[in-house]
This record gives structure tokens, C-alpha cells and sequence, in this order.
């Protein structure tokens, strides 16, 4: 089983995302956005934002902070919770290309998402489950600033190439959910 789970901010995509491997006992946890003890200067908001999560999960659950996705969906044995991808993404940006040329940009996202889609598409179905957890973030206004524009373009493709791989896709607005 392979889900996306996509969804606006606060709308309930992690809580509904953990509801779907709640009878697993072996689930690891697989946070790839930015570390927060990497960041400078300190988001005390991002950290307390993480403790909340770190809390509603089941004691048992692992939590692995770790930006290589394709490798945790190729040696994950058990079932697998991602989220999310918008800040997989985020971390890839921050590797040096916010500022690199559009060229590069869609080159190195290209290249990191086409290994994570083969990962995922590749996964035996005796793994275990995984449920990735992203942001629909394209039914605003276009961004003002260049790097809201080049999340949300990307995190666009992102999302479209996971859901061409996943078993189900799940809308989450306002707490309900729609199984696309």
C-alpha cells in the first residue's frame, strides 16, 4: 500500500496520515525537513512545532530525521510514515539552490525526485505500507518573491509524480477526508 496524504496547512493531513498505520507496531517515522538544530538563528515555532508532533505519535513509532527519502523507502523494512514532502523539498532548496539559476533548480529536483519515485514504485509489497504526507500548495495567489514561486512550482511536480506511483491519493480539507 502506498498513500499520499495532500492537504492544505492545519488541515489535519499527519493526524489522518498516522490514523492509516495505527494498527502497526514497527512504523518508523521519517521526518526529512530541515533539523532544527541546524538552524540559524534558532526557530524556537519550528522546534515546539516538531515537539507537538514528536508527542501524538505512538510510543513505539521511530522517528528518523533524514533528508535521503529514496534510501528510507528502499531499507525501511515495516511500515514507513513520511512528512513531509514540502519540507524534503525545502531541505533540497536549501542545499544551495534558492539562489542557483531555474536550469539547475529543475535539474536537481528532477534528479533527487526521480530517484525517489523509482524507490517508491520499486518498493516489494511485503515492506510494509508508506504513507507520504505533503502540501497542496497551488490554489493560492502566486507567490511574490522567487522562492515561494520556485517551492510551489516543484512541490506542483513533486506531488504529481508521487500520486502517479501511490496507490491512493487522499484530499484532506478541514479535517475530512476525499479519496481520490
Amino acid at each position: 500500500m502506498r498513500v499520499l496524504v495532500t492537504g492544505g496547512v492545519r488541515c489535519g493531513k499527519s493526524r489522518h496520515a498516522e490514523s492509516l498505520l495505527r494498527g502497526h507496531d514497527d512504523v518508523v517515522y521519517l521526518a526529512p525537513g530541515p533539523v532544527p538544530e541546524d538552524a540559524d538563528p534558532p526557530d524556537p515555532d519550528w522546534q515546539a512545532r516538531i515537539d507537538r508532533h514528536r508527542a501524538s505519535r505512538p510510543a513505539g513509532w521511530t522517528t528518523r530525521e533524514s533528508a535521503d527519502l529514496a534510501g528510507a523507502l528502499r531499507s525501511v523494512r515495516g511500515a514507513l510514515l513520511v512528512d513531509c514532502l514540502g519540507t524534503w523539498l525545502t531541505r533540497l532548496l536549501d542545499d544551495g539552490l534558492w539562489e542557483a539559476s531555474a536550469e539547475e533548480v529543475a535539474a536537481a529536483v528532477e534528479t533527487a525526485l526521480d530517484d525517489v519515485v523509482a524507490a517508491l514504485a520499486g518498493r516489494p509489497a511485503d515492506a510494509g505500507p508508506v504513507v507520504l504526507v505533503s502540501n497542496e500548495v497551488g490554489w493560492g495567489v502566486v507567490p511574490a518573491h522567487r522562492s515561494g514561486r520556485l517551492f510551489r512550482d516543484h512541490l506542483g511536480v513533486v506531488n504529481q509524480r508521487i500520486a502517479a506511483v501511490a496507490d491512493e491519493v487522499h484530499l484532506v480539507v478541514a479535517g475530512r477526508v476525499l479519496r481520490l
